[in-house]
C-alpha cells in the first residue's frame, strides 16, 4: 500500500473498546483518516449495531476499509457480511489475516478484542493493511460472491457434482 492513504471506519462494542480507542490513535498518528463509529464507553451494546455502521461506510464507498471488535470478532463478521461488496472475516492471527487480504480481498477485519493482547493486535493491524490482494483466479471467485449478493444462481463446476448412489 505504499503511498496509497485508505479511509478507515472503524468500531466496536463494549468489549472491545479499550483496543478500539488505542488503534483509533495509532491509525491517526499513522496517517490514516480514521471515522470512529463507537461505541465509546463500557456500557453494554448491540454489536450488530456497531458492524452495521462501519459495512454500511464500506458498502456504500465512503471508507476504503473497516475495522470491527467484539468478544470474539464472529457475530461482528457475520452482520458486516449481510451488506453488498463487504468482505468480513475474524482474523486472529497472522496467517489468516494475510491469506484473508492475498485471497479473499476482506475489506472489514473483524478482531478479537477478547483472545488476543494489545501488541499482536499491533501487528494484525499493520499486516491487514499492508498486504494486497493476488487478484487472478481469486478474483473470479470474489466476482461469484458478488453475483450471489445479487441474487444470481452460482455456476457449479461439472466435477463438483457427486454421481447418483447405486
Amino acid at each position: 500500500m505504499e503511498g496509497v492513504v485508505l479511509k478507515i471506519a472503524i468500531g466496536s462494542d463494549h468489549r472491545g473498546v479499550k483496543i478500539k480507542d488505542r488503534l483509533v490513535q495509532n491509525l491517526t498518528a499513522a496517517g490514516f483518516p480514521v471515522i470512529d463509529v463507537g461505541t465509546h464507553g463500557d456500557a453494554a451494546v448491540d454489536y450488530p449495531d456497531i458492524a452495521q455502521a462501519v459495512a454500511q461506510q464500506v458498502s456504500h464507498g465512503d471508507v476504503d476499509r473497516g475495522i470491527l471488535i467484539c468478544g470474539t470478532g464472529i457475530g461482528m463478521s457475520i452482520a458486516a457480511n449481510k451488506f453488498a461488496g463487504v468482505r468480513a472475516a475474524s482474523c486472529y492471527d497472522e496467517v489468516m489475516v494475510e491469506i484473508s487480504r492475498r485471497h479473499n480481498d476482506v475489506n472489514i477485519l473483524c478482531l478479537p478484542g477478547d483472545m488476543i493482547g494489545d501488541r499482536p493486535i499491533d501487528d494484525l493491524i499493520r499486516m491487514w493493511l499492508n498486504t494486497e490482494f493476488d487478484g487472478g483466479r481469486h478474483a473470479v471467485r470474489i466476482q461469484k460472491i458478488g453475483n450471489i449478493e445479487q441474487g444470481s444462481k452460482p455456476v457449479v463446476p461439472v466435477d463438483a457434482v457427486s454421481p447418483p448412489s447405486s
